[in-house]
């Protein structure tokens, strides 16, 4: 061995040795692995084709952080005869991809040898990135591992994905987190085997309910109670609740601004108001909160619900919703947070009616019919009443009985066509009376029949009108 393999050798050993827990205890094996039985369990079909070293495509490992992916790639490369090669999108480029290709094919032409390409947050490569290595695994000369936090059906390429099967993690049980506690305690090669510690067990449930399914995440906070904490006179450290509860003080909570989870806890939040479930409301309004959501996010969705989903049922509801919005501004967190609340209760108990989606019939009718020709009488008088007739016969109704005159609104050809049907709850039920009134004078005066039921109709509007349907 020369001089300078001597010292890669102390220094990798050296590395070896001052890498944090969660490294050290990464598994080795498949049998090492902690979790994902639905996918690397006795019989399961990843579990064979790692165990037989014959990956059937590229594979897309998708889940949260400290769930294996990375350690499942390793185990891979452990059992492969291929040549494995591991980059991490976030510092690699289109430039050190090239240097992994170039290398492959001369692998493959003078030994024959194939090459598996574990990309870590492979979502974060953009859209050119992804398809540099597109043709390579197209042709079969890498086997792509990737990683990702993301939905991969979104963050990456289609065409990659299509050709890979993705397999999606899951947190890992307080059960599976306490096995990889009592592991590290006992490994005495990786862990803390031989050392003397005694971690009460309120102080392991506590690492293990807060860790929110990271392995990495309760190894780290093991390490840090074990390694902060001083040995008593017989050399034994000993873990309490309330060493536990400093090295891990905040649960981990799963939530990318730009990712799955933003949307589906917003989804979730506006759907149990929209439901009229103030518990759960509450509930998704303090996930977001403690993840840190913008606030004014969460506000203008409120606001848009109260439009949307309360509507003309209880007219306050967007008042108390804009008010909310005002308040934060001015007094901010952690205050803001009781208009917040006071506006998602409000809007989650009030009475429901989604009536304003009319507004998208009417706009469907215009964009398939074309716009239809104003009445003469509702025209503006003030330019050409003398020579056109602009305005004439235009009856004002503040000076019949009542306030209302029954005339000519719509264009000709729409006569007795409604676009609104307000709902019978809360107000607009009172209102939905009213209108039925003054609809059928209205039929009335111009010769048509009026509608026969205004109220309870569906006004969910068209998925081309309203985005937010999918909320």
């Amino acid at each position: 061995m020369t001089s300078m393999d001597l010292f890669d050798h102390r220094l990798q050993d050296s590395l070896a040795q001052d890498a944090p827990l969660a490294a050290r205890m990464r598994p080795r094996s498949i049998d090492e692995i902690v979790g994902q039985s639905h996918i690397v369990g006795p019989g399961r079909l990843l579990r064979r084709a790692i165990e037989a070293d014959r990956l059937f495509s590229s594979i897309i490992f998708f889940g949260p952080p400290g769930t294996g992916k990375t350690t499942l790639a390793q185990v891979i490369a452990y059992h492969a005869k291929a040549h494995f090669e591991s980059i991490s999108a976030v510092l690699a480029g289109v430039a050190e991809l090239r240097r992994v290709i170039n290398e492959a094919q001369e692998r493959r032409r003078l030994h024959g040898q194939k090459t598996l390409l574990f990309v870590d947050e492979i979502h974060r490569w953009n859209k050119a990135q992804q398809d540099a290595l597109l043709p390579h695994v197209e042709s079969g000369l890498v086997t792509l591992i990737g990683a990702t936090t993301e939905n991969p059906y979104f963050d990456v390429i289609k065409a990659l994905v299509s050709r890979s099967r993705v397999f999606e993690l899951q947190p890992l049980s307080e059960d599976e987190l306490g096995m990889i506690i009592s592991r590290a305690l006992a490994d005495e090669e990786r862990g803390y085997g031989k050392r003397s510690i005694v971690i009460d067990d309120d102080a392991k449930q506590h690492l293990v309910q807060v860790a929110g399914g990271d392995a990495r995440n309760v190894l780290n906070a093991l390490e840090l109670a074990v390694e902060t904490t001083l040995p008593d006179e017989n050399g034994t450290i000993h873990v309490c609740l309330e060493v536990a509860q400093e090295s891990i003080q905040r649960r981990a909570v799963l939530y990318d601004k730009d990712g799955d989870a933003h949307y589906d806890t917003i989804s979730a939040f506006i759907k149990s108001v929209r439901g009229s479930d103030p518990d759960a409301a509450l509930y998704w309004l303090a996930k977001m909160v403690y993840a840190g959501e913008d606030p004014r996010f969460i506000l203008r969705r409120l606001i848009i619900l109260a439009g949307e989903d309360i509507g003309l049922a209880d007219p306050m509801g967007l008042l108390v919703a804009t008010s909310a919005a005002t308040a934060f501004e001015y007094i901010g967190f952690p205050e803001g947070i009781f208009p917040m609340v006071e506006a998602t209760l409000y809007l989650a108990t009030a009475p429901k009616s989604n009536s304003t989606g009319g507004y998208f019939k009417a706009l469907e009718m215009i964009q398939a019919q074309g716009a239809g020709k104003v009445p003469v009488h509702l025209m503006d008088p003030s330019r050409d009443a003398q020579g056109l007739g602009h305005g004439k016969g235009y009856k004002y109704p503040h000076v019949s009985p009542g306030h209302f005159t029954p005339q000519q609104y719509l264009p000709t050809e729409l006569l007795g066509t409604t676009f609104y049907k307000p709902s019978a709850q809360g107000f607009e039920g009172k209102l939905a009376e009213r209108l039925a009134r003054w609809r059928e004078a209205q039929a009335r005066a111009l010769g048509y029949t009026a509608p026969k039921d205004e109220t309870g109709g569906d006004n969910n509007a068209s998925a081309a009108g309203d985005p937010s349907r999918t909320e």
